[in-house]
């Protein structure tokens, strides 16, 4: 997903709230890789980016961090075709599933970037510019020693909250309640947001259950989600 921002001395941090796997590839996902990436995988570039070229049209952007496999990703894209859609993922399986899904469904709002996180938000996404920000379920990191992995820290936090437009929203989601814990806390801290409900957030209907989700809410698991607004 992401690493944490760079200190003042320009210095980048080591520690990273992902490690890049070597996960399997189906046939699919080679030839999705091969085939389709050119015309939906953005390059990184360490500049501001004119996001509305890539798309097309000027429409509301929101960024998702961490897609997984992109089944939520599409589905929320084909279900909001108002706004336009870019997700972040390093992995490669996750990046050729969701080509996968943007060619069988035809979606022509999607976008992917295949780079870490902070140096996209950092050097791509203009200040002021997002309709909205999407974390869903990012890598809890159970033991405490590698809770300083965890992606919602507030020198991260702060810098998505300087990205959203005013009105704009940044929506977490985790099934692990220590982390949702931290996330409200993180959340309630950072000036420029204030939380849209009283504590977490009921799932706004654009959110769809995937099939994790969905088996854990049988074995009687929780998931919390948090929507904060930009002031």
């Amino acid at each position: 997903m992401t690493a944490p921002p760079s200190d003042q001395s320009g210095r980048r941090a080591a520690i990273r709230s992902y490690v890049v796997r070597a996960g399997r590839m189906g046939s699919g996902q080679v030839r999705a890789l091969a085939e389709l990436a050119p015309r939906y995988v953005l390059p990184f570039e360490p500049r501001a980016a004119d996001f509305s070229g890539a798309f097309g049209r000027k429409a509301p952007l929101v960024v998702e961090i961490g897609f997984g496999m992109g089944d939520a990703t599409a589905q929320i894209a084909q279900a909001r075709p108002e706004f336009d859609f870019i997700g972040i993922e390093v992995h490669p399986p996750g990046v050729g599933a969701l080509l996968q899904r943007i060619e069988e469904r035809a979606l022509t709002n999607l976008r992917i970037l295949q780079h870490d996180a902070v140096e996209v938000f950092e050097k791509m996404v203009a200040p002021a510019s997002l309709a909205g920000v999407h974390v869903f379920f990012p890598d809890p990191w159970h033991k405490k020693r590698h809770h300083k992995r965890r992606l919602i820290q507030a020198p991260f936090v702060a810098l998505l909250a300087s990205r959203i437009a005013p009105g704009g929203y940044l929506h977490c989601a985790t099934d692990w309640q220590p982390y949702a814990e931290q996330m409200l806390e993180v959340l309630s801290g950072e000036a420029a947001l204030r939380n849209r409900f009283d504590g977490y957030a009921r799932r706004p209907d654009y959110r769809p259950l995937t099939k994790f989700e969905n088996r854990g809410l049988k074995l009687g698991h929780g998931v919390w989600d948090l929507v904060f607004e930009r002031r």
